[in-house]
């Protein structure tokens, strides 16, 4: 009998890159699926491109997985138009291959509470992505309820580290602090704010898809505990040699710039995250998986500004 193969669909970007890198260092069979042409993988993981917002390149994609991982998302301004009929296509893919389906999601669903974020926070989104969020979370546990595919949900924050080029973090903060620039944090920057960093992410995906306790629950991921914008950022800055900048945005200053960046006009949907403390409760995780460490801070952070000064030695 061959090895169980493991399907990471959306393994180009952030999550879905450090979930094959943890699969493989498992000594998982490993299929990277993305959309565009190939890039640097492990050695041993296989590579295959795809459409997967069609029912026939989900399929494809799939075909033959025992635990598929969908980590794929479209660009975020566009999520409630392409995210559910991409993820209907993943769960059809995943049911016809006979699958497991671990998806990545985040905490969108909650909408703004007082306390950190748990899987026992009622979902009552506020915001039109966490709308969407909650729904397709509705679908895949109903989907499991009804004995289509076994499924089980791995949620996160903001997430950063090696390969994370998107989010407020990857896409804003560390290329702002590598600079020598001020870093515009959207909200309050000295109120603890959850981050995840991405090869823990990796990890707990992984622990998730290889174990039947799992199955049919929602877990939120472990995560270090929460620092403030500010002293996650003064991390940074020590690490990469610069001198810290950091400058709070108010709402109205958000609300202008997203005339012109549609990724500042998004922030406004869930500005409760950054405006307000924003922690997590991952006791449920630890206690069905046991004993977890995560990266400490410190090494985490160095590691994340050693990538991104790779990659731009090799874009220069």
């Amino acid at each position: 009998m061959s090895t169980p193969l493991h399907v990471v669909l959306g393994a180009s970007g952030g999550i879905g890159s450090a979930v094959v890198r943890e699969l493989a260092d498992r000594g998982h069979r490993v299929r990277a699926v993305q959309r565009g042409p190939a890039f640097d993988l492990p050695s041993g993981v296989t590579a295959l491109s795809a459409d997967l917002a069609t029912a026939e390149g989900a399929r494809t994609a799939c075909a033959d997985a025992a635990v598929v991982y969908h980590c794929v998302q479209p660009p975020y301004h566009r999520w409630p138009q392409e995210f559910p009929p991409l993820t209907d296509a993943v769960i059809d893919g995943a049911e016809a291959a006979g699958a497991k389906l671990v998806f990545a999601d985040n905490l969108y669903l909650y909408g703004p509470i007082d306390g950190p974020v748990s899987e026992r926070t009622p979902g009552r989104p506020t915001s039109r992505k966490g709308a969407v969020r909650k729904a397709m979370v509705d679908r895949l546990l109903q989907a499991h309820g009804a004995g289509r595919l076994k499924v089980t949900i791995g949620q996160a924050s903001d997430y950063y580290g090696p390969g994370g080029r998107n989010g407020v973090v990857g896409a804003a903060v560390v290329p702002a602090v590598l600079g020598g620039k001020t870093v515009n944090w959207p909200g309050q920057p000295d109120v603890p704010h959850a981050l995840h960093y991405l090869p823990d992410i990796g990890a707990a995906l992984a622990t998730l898809g290889e174990r039947d306790e799992a199955d049919g629950r929602i877990f939120v991921l472990p995560a270090a505990p929460a620092s403030t914008p500010r002293q996650f950022i003064e991390r940074l800055a020590a690490a990469a040699g610069r001198r810290p900048r950091l400058r709070g945005t108010t709402k109205p200053l958000m609300r202008l710039a997203g005339l012109v960046n549609p990724a500042a006009r998004e922030l406004l949907d869930i500005w409760y995250q950054f405006n307000d403390p924003w922690t997590v409760d991952d006791g449920l995780y630890r206690r069905t998986f046991g004993p977890v460490e995560t990266t400490a801070p410190d090494t985490a952070v160095a590691a994340t500004v050693a990538w991104y000064c790779t990659q731009t030695a090799l874009a220069d």
